[in-house]
């Protein structure tokens, strides 16, 4: 079933030009974006299915063109490539906002931002987003990967790439895929050890994010810095 083949009043199209595109949930965004369901799948099933497989939007933006190509439906170039192609303008989009200004003019749109990254990831990764002397985005890296439940870090790394890149400051970032963001101890003398190693360097270390599926945890906002 395709989009034409539902009433009029539940076509996500009609509904996005009558309301606006905030008033669609997000399988009614989607399957815009499919148009077309499969045999024994309607359009907005199908949009569902994928969001509940991958874990919502975060984790659909964090899926790679293989994955995708795994999907019933989505097995055709054509609507792969145009779903892989919106989902990159939408990080590149975030990305160059924070380019373009301080981070912190919009701490949401920084959540937002890592959530979009990192928030779907099944393992913990450590990145960094690198800042310049205006707190710009320079670029979010990833640094390390782990396991389910811990990911080594290594602060002469995380030194190197900052002096490469000319950095000023840094925000650090990791995942917790348990879905809980709360930081733990370890997480708390992690950022001490990778703020006191920056700081030789004269890089600060300006807020540290432990980022879940629908959830961020800021350090700086908790007095944890």
């Amino acid at each position: 079933m395709s989009l034409k083949d539902l009433p009029a009043e539940l076509r996500p199209r009609e509904k996005l030009l009558a309301r606006g595109p905030a008033s669609l949930a997000d399988a009614e965004l989607l399957a815009l974006l499919l148009r077309t369901g499969t045999a024994g799948q309607g359009v907005l099933a199908m949009a569902q299915a994928l969001l509940q497989r991958f874990g919502g939007l975060p984790g659909l933006m964090q899926a790679t063109l293989a994955e995708l190509k795994t999907v019933k439906g989505l097995g055709g170039d054509a609507k792969r490539a145009e779903l892989a192609a919106v989902l990159e303008i939408a990080r590149r989009s975030m990305a160059q906002r924070l380019a373009e200004r301080p981070v912190f003019e919009s701490p949401a749109a920084v959540k937002d931002y890592v959530r979009l990254q990192l928030g779907g990831l099944p393992h913990e990764v450590f990145a960094l987003m690198f800042l310049d002397a205006r707190h710009h985005l320079i670029g979010l890296e990833e640094m390390f990967r782990g396991t389910l439940s811990q990911a080594t870090v290594y602060p002469r790394e995380v030194v190197k790439r900052a002096l490469a890149l000319n950095a000023a400051a840094v925000v650090l970032v990791h995942n917790h895929p348990s879905g809980l963001a709360e930081p733990s101890r370890a997480d708390e003398l992690l950022t001490q050890n990778l703020s006191s190693a920056l700081r030789l360097v004269d890089v600060r270390v300006l807020d540290h994010l432990v980022v879940a599926r629908d959830h961020v945890v800021s350090f700086a906002e908790r007095g944890l810095l």
